[in-house]
Parts: C-alpha cells; sequence; structure tokens
C-alpha cells in the first residue's frame, strides 16, 4: 500500500487532521470546557491530569506510532473560524489483505452537539478513509440505544446491515452493535489499492 499522503481535510466550517504538539492548549480547553456528562456514551469532563502536557505529548507518540504501523488513524476536527478543539474522527482496527476495511469511531466535546458538526467531520473522515488510506469498507458499531449516533451514521448513507450480539466489552459488560457500513464505490470513489498485506 502506498504511504497516506494528506489526512487533512478541510470542510465549510471544519479542519480535520492529526494533532501536532501547537494544539495542547486548545485541546486541554475544550475538555476542561466540556458539559457534564449528558448520556451513557459521553465523556463529559476529564480529570485534570489526563490534560497535562506531559499525557498529550505521549497521546501524540502513541497516535503516530499507530499510524506508522497502519493500524488507527485519529484525527482532530478543529472549527476553522475560532480554531476550537471540536472532537476526533477515526479510521481504527485497519486490515488489509482480503478486507481492505475500518471501523469508523467519532467523538465531539458535548458542548458542540447539536451544530451538525459530526456530520460534516465523519464525511471528511470517510473521504480521508477511502482516498488517502485506499480502504474499501468501512463499518460503524453503535449500540442500539445510542438514537444520536445510529441518526449520524444514517444521515450519513451508511447501511444497516444487522445485529452484532456481545460484540464488545463496555461498561463492565458485553454489549451489542447495530452494524453500518458503506464501502467506498457507494460514495462514487473507485477502489485503487492493493490486497497484498503491508510490510510493517
Amino acid at each position: 500500500m502506498t504511504r497516506p499522503r494528506r489526512l487533512v481535510r478541510r470542510t465549510r466550517r471544519l479542519e480535520v487532521r492529526p494533532l501536532r504538539a501547537g494544539d495542547h492548549a486548545r485541546w486541554r480547553d475544550a475538555h476542561r470546557a466540556a458539559l457534564p456528562k449528558r448520556n451513557a456514551w459521553d465523556r463529559g469532563r476529564r480529570e485534570e491530569d489526563a490534560l497535562a502536557r506531559a499525557r498529550f505529548r505521549a497521546l501524540l507518540r502513541d497516535q503516530e506510532k499507530r499510524r506508522a504501523a497502519d493500524l488507527f488513524y485519529d484525527l482532530a476536527v478543529f472549527r476553522r473560524d475560532t480554531g476550537e478543539f471540536v472532537g476526533t474522527v477515526s479510521a481504527m482496527d485497519v486490515l488489509r489483505g482480503l478486507s481492505q476495511s475500518a471501523y469508523l469511531g467519532y467523538f465531539l466535546v458535548n458542548r458542540h452537539w447539536g451544530r451538525g458538526y459530526g456530520k460534516e467531520a465523519v464525511r471528511a473522515m470517510l473521504d480521508v478513509a477511502f482516498r488517502d488510506l485506499r480502504l474499501h469498507r468501512v463499518e460503524a458499531g453503535i449500540e442500539p440505544g445510542n438514537r444520536r449516533s445510529i441518526a449520524l451514521a444514517r444521515s450519513l448513507g451508511l447501511r444497516r446491515e444487522g445485529l452484532k450480539r456481545r460484540a464488545v466489552f463496555l461498561r463492565g459488560r458485553w454489549a451489542d452493535l447495530l452494524m453500518y457500513s458503506a464501502t467506498c464505490e457507494e460514495f462514487g470513489i473507485s477502489w485503487r489499492g492493493e490486497t497484498r498485506p503491508r510490510a510493517v
């Protein structure tokens, strides 16, 4: 596989890209300004020690290592007008070989909910996944009660494919996941990758 070149998208309101060392203050301030936890899937506010510069540097090293290994691409989302950190979008658990697929992840700081940023950011991540990462398929596994996340997947045109029972261990229990997916062709992108595993 050709190494991804850009991993950056600018939408009408957002910039989606890897975190950089200079982003620490914006990242920290956004988490400090989060509202109290609003539902079971919300991260809410983080503990102050989790926002320290040393922890941020460790996060950057971990993200760079996982990108270099072609395993996990976690991209930050910023507002273009204010520069505020809004959240993250991800292509997780990348599989090459015959699959050429990844799981789709998304998180928004809760004070930015309800403004359409999630849809805008995830659409940008899908473009990165299909064009830069040359994936053929992405899947989003969503707990059945997470109506906001289900609505987001549907609004982007992801297809519901079924229920995976006891698929992931979350909050002390095995949880079912509704599976939503899409392939690059459904977004008007021809797949031009390769099926040979990439040496790391």
